[in-house]
């Protein structure tokens, strides 16, 4: 898919008509587009029929007439039956690898990628409009440029594309993420924005007000994505295997990430077993791409080089076991799709089965020979199993002929069954059956086993029961997550106008801004300042000086001079502008820390009286009838402590002459207030 690029409408900082990145076209008739337009309709059917199954079990267990309950009863049937018709809708789309395989490709196993998960739009205006004028005192309407480039930016997440430039995408706005955690959201305020999530597995929703639901659930579509781009990837070149091999990898290293810092999801696609399981499938792919990169030149028909081949598809079998008994386990079972599990197990099948082959070839095309290392050859043929077959020593199968024969023939034997087994659970899964290239491959390895089998097949051999042992796996090139850089990704705060986070926070809470006159008198302002980092602080107030009188405190934060913004500014910078107040003076804007532990006064930009309040599906079960005093919600934990942490760095003092004011000044001055939290305790204002 490519990329859409459209104008936002809106003119940048520097007057110029901008271009935002927009993701994929959704529109484009791609088979991708059509797989995720599709889970959107299902995912949106599921939570309808959700909605409706919730009613009828609040209906049933309000109700005590026999009646109503029968036709209720009635009702919930058809309800599940819609949801189970939806889900084995949504496990086909799961199972609808082969779109998002290389259309080259003709001889390479498809592999299985992370459909993304689904999420509705957002409309972040009106909430972080409100939040800025009542927490940060600022006119929010001006904001509205950053708030669309926000919104923009999570629109293209919903689309990105299967390349490079898709992984940044998410990226950034995952970077952003803490930053609009710290600057808009706080556990004693909330924001009153839902963000809605899909399974990606069965579909169901996912309500939440806490935006580490998110931050998961971005991080899970990078793995997603990653795993698109390793499908994607051309395996029968060189460069692509590589592509294909860092990509799971780093699917991988992305999921182990998820798993470590999210311990508490409320999506089950996010839960520490689903995501074990993930992080092993996607590494068994990885090693898979490895086997593939080591026989894409040709395997050499050697002794050593068949053996080295033996224990590199051993390896890949084994680890494809270990995904399919992670499958298997309740609950994944009830929730992987049935392919996945089913493709887990022929695969490893029948690359197991090509670790006999590859040794039966070994034994059986290359005797020992006078110019031969035997005891290489000894050593090499010992490390390959766990126990030799029927306790013969090594180097009696090396040495003789009919045991060299034997042995490689049960070999083959087990290569012919294991294929077999292969194609019979292939057969087993319908979606599996809809993969010719994999059929022909299966067909293909059987029926090279078989021939070879029946080369070496005597018509006096009755009683060859001889059975032979499993390969112990090994590799050379072992698949390892690989933790991307991409997920930290360097960017500059959409609020960055708010000023410095580390004061100018959802956490802490300030005054309003207020005016100040300063006027100097014998050149000498009355206090000293203190700024590293930024905002410039106030410090040494002189308690006489007319500043003070005027309303000035001790370690107030001046967030403006005059008509200057000096939020970002540092000590020399306002020094600047302080030297230049003529007689009259000049006026500065200071806000004061406040006490957390007070109750926020409330403002709204929107308020309009007469309007119902509108809830989420969440916010159904308070009572509007109880007064806000005697509402009691619970509050739910965060599933991540995961915050912008404020370095404390020694701060620089910058003093100005303190002046030797002996003057009496009166004061009992009223100094300006911020109004008191008992004037906004009107519910109607919410």
């Amino acid at each position: 898919m490519t990329d859409t690029i459209m104008t936002n409408g809106i003119k940048d900082r520097a007057g110029q008509n901008g271009y935002f990145k927009k993701g994929c076209n959704p529109l484009a008739l791609t088979g991708r587009s059509k797989l995720q337009n599709e889970r959107a309709s299902i995912n949106q059917q599921i939570i309808r029929q959700m909605r409706m199954r919730a009613g009828a079990e609040n209906l049933l267990r309000a109700t005590s007439n026999n009646k109503v309950c029968e036709m209720v009863g009635l009702e919930l049937s058809y309800i599940n039956s819609n949801l189970q018709l939806l889900m084995e809708q949504l496990e086909g789309l799961n199972s609808s690898v082969d779109v998002y395989q290389n259309i080259q490709e003709t001889s390479s196993i498809p592999l299985i990628p992370l459909g993304l998960k689904e999420t509705k739009e957002m409309d972040f205006s009106v909430s972080f409009k409100d939040f800025i004028l009542e927490h940060y005192s600022e006119d929010g309407s001006s904001f509205e440029e950053e708030i669309a480039d926000l919104m923009d930016l999570r629109q293209a997440c919903r689309t990105p594309s299967r390349n490079d430039a898709g992984i940044e995408t998410l990226a950034k706005y995952f970077s952003h993420m803490p930053l609009l955690e710290s600057r808009f959201f706080s556990a004693s305020r909330p924001m009153g924005v839902f963000f809605t999530w899909y399974d990606s597995f069965t579909g169901v929703p996912v309500c939440q007000q806490n935006p580490s639901l998110e931050k998961a659930s971005i991080l899970f579509n990078i793995g997603a994505l990653y795993t698109q781009i390793g499908t994607r990837s051309n395996r029968q070149t060189a460069a692509g295997l590589q592509v294909a091999i860092a990509a799971f990898q780093k699917a991988a290293g992305v999921l182990h990430h998820l798993k470590e810092t999210f311990t508490h999801t409320p999506s089950y696609d996010m839960s520490p077993s689903m995501l074990s399981m993930l992080i092993k499938l996607m590494l068994a792919q990885a090693q898979e791409c490895l086997f593939e990169k080591i026989a894409l030149s040709g395997i050499r028909n050697e002794f050593f080089s068949l053996l080295k081949m033996a224990q590199e598809a051993a390896k890949v079998g084994d680890t494809y076991d270990q995904v399919h008994q992670s499958m298997i386990q309740t609950p994944i079972k009830d929730n992987v799709p049935f392919f996945w599990s089913t493709m887990a197990q022929v695969k490893t099948n029948h690359y197991r089965s090509l670790a006999h082959y590859f040794l039966a070839t070994a034994l059986l095309d290359h005797q020992l020979r006078p110019s031969d290392d035997e005891d290489q050859q000894e050593k090499a043929l010992s490390q390959a199993y766990d126990a030799m077959p029927d306790g013969r020593s090594a180097l009696d199968i090396l040495r003789k002929r009919e045991e060299r024969r034997r042995v490689g023939k049960a070999h083959l034997r087990r290569a012919v069954m294991g294929h077999e087994q292969g194609l019979r659970i292939h057969g087993l899964c319908r979606h599996l059956r809809k993969l010719d290239v994999l059929q022909d491959i299966l067909q293909a390895s059987h029926k090279r086993s078989l021939a070879k089998f029946n080369d070496n097949d005597r018509e006096d051999e009755f009683t060859d029961y001889l059975e032979a042992p499993d390969i112990i796996s090994k590799t050379e090139h072992k698949a390892e997550m690989e933790s991307p850089m991409s997920t930290k990704v360097k960017v500059t705060d959409f609020f960055r106008r708010l000023g410095p986070l580390s004061v100018f926070s959802a956490k802490l809470r300030w005054t309003a801004p207020r005016t100040v006159r300063l006027r100097l008198e014998d050149r000498d302002l009355g206090f000293t300042l203190r700024g590293d980092p930024v905002p410039v602080q106030v410090t040494s107030l002189d308690p006489l000086c007319p500043a003070a009188v005027d309303g000035l405190k001790d370690g107030d934060y001046i967030v403006a001079v005059g008509d200057a913004d000096c939020k970002w500014m540092v000590v020399s910078e306002v020094m600047r502008l302080l030297k230049n107040v003529d007689e009259d003076g000049i006026d500065i804007r200071v806000v004061s820390l406040m006490d957390s532990g007070l109750p926020m006064p409330t403002k709204s930009a929107t308020y309009c009286g007469g309007i119902p309040k509108t809830y989420s599906m969440i916010c159904l079960a308070f009572d509007d009838d109880k007064s806000p005093k005697g509402r009691k919600v619970t509050k739910k934990g965060s599933f991540l402590s995961w915050g912008v942490k404020n370095h404390l760095k020694s701060s620089s003092t910058l003093s100005l002459p303190t002046a030797d004011y002996s003057g009496t000044l009166p004061w009992n001055k009223p100094c300006p207030t911020f109004p008191s939290s008992s004037s906004y305790n009107d519910p109607a204002l919410y």
